[in-house]
């Protein structure tokens, strides 16, 4: 098997694991009437998606990566419905959620969002100018997503059961993220061509809170039992 075939093998494994994701989040956050993936790396992707989708048919028109980036930020929308449909109950605590000003905390819910929406496209535009579109990719990629995989820890023990998550997303989110960090870190891909330590430690990174939540889900009673 030579690198070409390994390159394509590593962004389709990639690209699967992460469609799967997005899948089972809308699903379960249907069943559940919850959100799967936590908001603000929700937001920096949506954000990703939609920026390097755009640049990426332009610049390369259809290729496996910018298929997966448009399937992606489809199924992302989707994720985004069922957060703005069931978050609003997560949002705020004491301190934004007075029993008597239900109405007011909504347009909280609102805006809050939506300036996170705002600063996650802010950064992401100012990554791309900085670095470029094809070292920012990467650059916003992998810090985002362990930004992730460490919220999505936060937000298992805010909940205290599976609401809203599945041991398919925790393992699916893995070996996707995985699968890159082997192709940009070691391997070479795009603006690396013989690799970055930089996102090689950040990608493991990723994967010793992966692995962690993956272990917690697994023993997390799901979201019916503890109702």
């Amino acid at each position: 098997m030579n690198i070409e075939t390994v390159k394509v093998l590593l962004i389709v494994i990639s690209g699967v694991c992460w469609t799967i994701v997005y899948i089972d989040g809308i699903r379960v956050g249907f069943r559940d009437k919850s959100y799967a993936i936590p908001f603000y790396a929700l937001a920096l992707n949506l954000a990703w998606e939609g920026p390097y989708t755009y640049h990426g048919f332009r610049i390369n028109g259809v290729d496996t990566q910018n298929v997966f980036n448009a399937v992606w930020l489809t199924f992302d929308i989707g994720i985004l419905y069922t957060y703005f449909r069931f978050g609003r109950k997560y949002f705020g605590g004491r301190l934004f959620n007075p029993p008597a000003n239900a109405g007011g905390t909504n347009k909280l819910f609102i805006g809050w969002s939506v300036l996170a929406l705002i600063t996650a496209f802010a950064i992401q535009y100012a990554v791309s100018r900085e670095f470029g579109v094809s070292k920012g990719a990467a650059y916003s990629a992998f810090p985002q997503n362990l930004v992730m995989s460490i919220l999505f820890i936060a937000m298992l023990a805010k909940r205290g059961s599976r609401e809203g998550q599945s041991l398919l997303i925790a393992v699916s989110k893995w070996i996707g993220t995985l699968a890159p960090t082997i192709l940009f870190g070691v391997i070479g891909q795009g603006g690396f061509p013989r690799g970055s330590f930089l996102i090689l430690t950040i990608g493991l990174c990723c994967s010793v809170f992966d692995v962690i939540y993956i272990w917690l889900v697994a023993k997390t009673k799901p979201a019916h039992v503890v109702r």
